[in-house]
């Protein structure tokens, strides 16, 4: 489209690459839902410990996290179609290694192709970037919203297709990812369609922006991380753990799928007007109020195991997460020079998905291995929020305080 259409019709390009992204949301992201339900299950079945179950939802992460500044780079050399084709395809072998490691009960093999869908997971969380490239400042904020609201479908398919897939074939969880693979397939077609112009290469002499140290020492860049690591990292402790409570409290797993399901309504009902938030009452503000609900989660899921307790505590922390995150995803893309977009978006991602490892990491063992059941195991879990919500909330008070450049 030429600049004269552009000026013509604001935001025409963005907002059709935008409902592309959106669609991609909607399909290729199903098949998170599905395998996060069901991973800690099956690493259950197959894990030498107990306290490793939630070990394939962290190698997810750890693929994620360690995919990150090389699949950025590849954007920023080779546009983002090549890096959501690369993600597709990174889906699709992690969805057969795990399902072969299932059919022959190996726990490594079943490891690795978690590790391997994690470069799926890595570049969906580029989806949202995208939107903002070929969007206006004033159109930014929406844009992302409107991608993560994509989620919406994959909450409402992805948990419940999961669990009616798990017991399709003799062996457990196989039809799961075997359906994982299906979704990859459908979905990659959407790319096809993406218009987002390559980053022209730098010309000798052209700014190459800020270095990695350098944009860390940026006040906004650093709190934007701090917040977006924190709010994501304390979403997947508690949800990774939420299938093993709520069965290890008597409750069926298809009763785990629905809380689930719940869960992931909210992070992204929410986004058809987080955005608009953001742009009425400001990015602190809106990310402010997802530290307070995540802590509000919080506090309802230690009052009890019932569960409307169950229910009402991951609404909260999906609604939370959705402030917290793409009010921190906002700040960050209003924070960098596009010759630093590569830059910046790797290094985040890298630390965001590091911190949710982590966690992830951590969940098992609070959830297995604290106290002698499931109830105690879950209080654990919930109490580990407290200082990290009190870090986020602090780095926002310290730039609110902090004198104007």
């Amino acid at each position: 489209m030429t600049d004269a259409a552009q000026s013509i019709q604001p935001d025409s390009r963005a907002r059709r690459n935008v409902w592309i992204l959106v669609a991609a949301q909607a399909i290729l992201g199903s098949q998170l839902p599905m395998i996060y339900t069901i991973a800690g299950l099956a690493g259950s079945m197959l894990a030498p410990n107990v306290c490793l179950a939630t070990l394939p939802v962290s190698m997810i992460v750890i693929g994620s996290m360690t995919t990150a500044p090389w699949l950025s780079s590849a954007m920023q050399m080779l546009g983002r179609r090549a890096g959501f084709f690369i993600g597709v395809f990174g889906g699709i072998l992690g969805a057969a290694v795990s399902a072969r490691g299932l059919w022959v009960g190996s726990f490594p093999l079943f490891l690795l192709g978690s590790y391997l869908t994690g470069i799926y997971v890595s570049a969906q969380g580029f989806y949202r970037f995208a939107a903002a490239d070929t969007a206006s400042d004033d159109f930014r904020p929406k844009a992302i919203s409107y991608v993560m609201a994509g989620g919406l479908v994959s909450a409402m398919i992805g948990p419940t297709l999961g669990t009616s897939l798990a017991d399709a074939y003799v062996v457990p969880f196989l039809g799961t990812y075997l359906g994982a693979i299906a979704i990859n397939i459908v979905g990659m077609s959407l790319f096809f369609l993406l218009d987002i112009p390559k980053p022209p290469r730098p010309e000798a002499g052209a700014p190459r922006g800020r270095s990695r140290l350098e944009l860390l020492r940026d006040p906004t860049v650093l709190v934007a991380m701090i917040c977006g690591m924190t709010t994501y990292a304390l979403m997947n402790l508690v949800m990774t753990s939420t299938p093993l409570a709520v069965v290890g409290c008597g409750f069926e797993t298809e009763t785990a799928g629905y809380v689930v399901t719940a869960h992931v309504l909210a992070m992204f009902i929410p986004s058809f007007f987080t955005g608009h938030l953001i742009s009425r009452f400001g990015v602190r503000t809106v990310i402010s109020a997802g530290l307070v609900i995540l802590a509000g989660g919080g506090v309802v899921a230690l009052s009890g195991v019932e569960l409307e307790q169950f229910f009402l505590a991951l609404i909260l922390l999906g609604l939370g997460w959705n402030f917290g995150f793409i009010g921190a995803t906002t700040m960050l893309s209003q924070a960098h020079a596009p010759e630093e977009r590569g830059r910046v978006q790797g290094m985040n991602d890298t630390l965001v998905f590091g911190c949710v490892a982590l966690a992830s990491l951590v969940s098992g063992g609070l959830m297995n291995c604290t106290g002698g059941d499931a109830q105690q195991g879950w209080m654990s879990v919930n109490l580990a929020m407290a200082p990290f919500l009190a870090l986020a909330g602090g780095a926002l008070i310290w730039l609110a305080l902090r004198p104007e450049d």
